[in-house]
């Protein structure tokens, strides 16, 4: 084993984890000595003794290795207090406590303090007084975010702020700077710090990764060992492809993958993978990520025959892992009724890899909304390549000028742009933006290198568009009637139908049927319906939408031919017209 210690190490020795490495460069420069550890770090982290590897939780990792030589190695958490890695280091903790208690009238010796001020005072006291001695100390804090939350300045209480200066105190001590000095503080999310620790140049952020390929390969064989033979008898599925179709999962997860099959007997199959990976996935996610599950797929989508073009290239190229040539993003626009939903939703049963909606992340509580979204990014960044719908994206995703809920907003969308516009999740990481108003999203995630390209669905505007939308209609709802027998209203164009108006009127027809005892819908009855529909009229607002998706649009063979050949500055002038007769921005 190399360990961390005041003389350098080739970490290049032993096959660490980059973190691990990452980690021991910076502690080597002497500038930094206190690291945040975050991301998953309450997964099993691989302990090399020997030729042997055994999977270990992080605390013990950092007890057993990284921390070996120390001469002191402490542990602190709100709920457990003080711990020590060894009997010999609790007992100098309370040889020195005594000789406080006598000089400070106290008795901790006793009973020692739980709260965080009371220990980060004896704990600085004790650390001085050995330090002075030439003595190695890591003191590990868990569960920080309990201790420093992310919280607004108003918002904070005496007891967070003493202890954040205590932090940031050691953090720059000239004695705890020369000297082999360590503080980890681990969090699973670094937006649920307070920012002034995680900003602080003398502080380093370490996020330990969800395992990639490699790693879940090598901790399948580790805990197989010689229990291939059982695992092959009752799975169908082979080691090595169960690694590489357990992308996003940790390794506690992948253990109970494996255990269940080996101790339970129960019998694995690419079904039951499926719905394993989905269970762990969104657990581990608070339910915040959906797994798109569909058996359509672009042939179920009526019309938009170029944006169907488009999505088809793109499906091509993923599933020829052609990744360089894909946007790092789209925007999918269009007024309401146009289908930009199912688009993407059959979309998703074309590309061969997992598509997920993204929930409302945002929580009413401080600090939540941006350790949500913290929390998926790098479930997505584990789970590449991977498909991402965002509906409603204009009110969901922020604004960089958003007012009102004390920056919120602001962090949501500066998280979201920057992963975004990393340029190693192009085509790994694919997002779908839809929205019906474009025009209230911010530039900055509209532009290129983030929603590149821009997709924009309009109603049927030509009769073989009208006849192929109504026909997948009435195949749907179930509804025997040839194009001849429809009425002319709903064929014409006189008044364009969306396919949710369609959808909603022949449902309609089919329950009066029901009501009536017919067994199927007739011309006559059909003709009644619509005679007797009176859809929502919001004409000003379609008109707003239509136009500020074509002005959107980055591709001119879709747009309809109308929008194809108007004059953009018109357009323009008639969608402030149209906002100022709206009272909207």
């Amino acid at each position: 084993m190399a360990h961390l210690s005041s003389t350098p190490i080739d970490v290049s020795e032993v096959a660490y984890p980059e973190w691990v490495r990452e980690l021991a460069r910076r502690y080597f420069t002497k500038t930094v000595n206190q690291f945040i550890l975050h991301g998953n770090v309450r997964d099993l982290i691989p302990l090399q003794v020997a030729d042997q590897t055994r999977y270990v939780p992080l605390r013990d990792f950092l007890q057993e290795d990284l921390f070996a030589p120390r001469d002191l190695v402490l542990f602190y958490d709100r709920s457990a207090g003080l711990q020590f890695a060894r009997p010999e280091m609790r007992q100098d903790f309370y040889r020195a406590l005594e000789g406080f208690d006598q000089l400070q009238g106290t008795h901790y010796s006793r009973q020692l303090p739980r709260d965080p001020v009371r220990v980060f005072a004896l704990l600085e006291r004790y650390f001085r007084l050995r330090l002075a001695d030439g003595r190695r100390i890591a003191c590990v804090i868990d569960y920080a975010e309990t201790i420093v939350p992310a919280a607004e300045g108003a918002l904070y209480s005496s007891e967070d702020r003493d202890a954040l200066v205590f932090l940031l105190k050691w953090s720059h001590d000239p004695l705890f700077l020369k000297s082999d000095f360590t503080l980890c503080l681990i969090t699973e999310n670094l937006t649920d710090l307070h920012r002034q620790l995680v900003q602080n140049p003398y502080t380093a952020a370490i996020r330990i990764p969800l395992p990639d390929e490699i790693e879940r390969r090598r901790f399948i064989e580790t805990y197989l060992g010689d229990q291939q033979d059982a695992f092959r008898a009752r799975s169908e599925i082979s080691p090595t492809v169960l690694a590489h179709h357990t992308a996003g999962l940790n390794l506690i997860q992948l253990q109970t993958m494996l255990a269940d099959v080996l101790e339970n007997h129960s019998r694995l199959t690419f079904e039951r993978l499926v719905a394993v990976k989905k269970t762990f996935i969104e657990a581990e996610a608070y339910g915040l990520l959906e797994f798109i599950e569909t058996n359509y797929n672009l042939d179920m989508v009526a019309g938009h025959r170029q944006a169907k073009a488009l999505l088809r290239a793109a499906a091509e190229a993923l599933r020829q892992g052609h990744y360089d040539v894909l946007p790092m993003g789209y925007l999918v626009t269009g007024p309401v009724g146009t289908g930009k939903t199912f688009l993407i939703t059959c979309f998703a049963g074309e590309i061969g890899i997992p598509m997920v909606r993204l929930k409302n992340f945002r929580s009413q509580w401080q600090g939540v909304t941006e350790g949500n979204l913290e929390k998926i990014l790098n479930l997505l960044e584990a789970m590449t390549p991977v498909a991402v719908m965002i509906d409603e994206a204009d009110a969901a995703l922020g604004h960089r000028e958003a007012e009102g809920d004390s920056g919120v907003s602001k962090r949501v969308f500066a998280q979201i742009a920057s992963f975004m516009s990393n340029p190693a999740h192009r085509g790994r990481i694919l997002f779908f933006l839809l929205t019906a108003r474009p025009d209230l999203m911010p530039v900055d995630l509209k532009r290129q290198g983030r929603a590149e390209e821009h997709i924009a669905l309009f109603y049927p505007s030509t009769q073989e568009e009208r006849d192929e939308l109504l026909q997948v209609m009435l195949q749907r709802t179930g509804i025997q009637l040839p194009l001849e027998d429809v009425p002319p209203v709903l064929r014409n164009g006189e008044r364009p139908f969306s396919g949710a108006e369609l959808e909603a009127l022949l449902t309609r027809a089919k329950f009066r049927a029901a009501a009536q005892g017919m067994p199927e819908v007739t011309p006559e009855l059909l003709q009644e319906v619509v005679d007797d529909f009176l859809p929502p009229t919001y004409p000003l607002e379609i008109e707003l939408q239509t136009l500020t998706a074509a002005l959107e649009c980055t591709s001119r063979s879709l747009l309809p031919e109308p929008l194809r050949n108007m004059d953009r500055e018109a357009m323009v002038a008639r969608v402030e017209t149209l906002k100022q007769l709206l009272q909207t921005r």
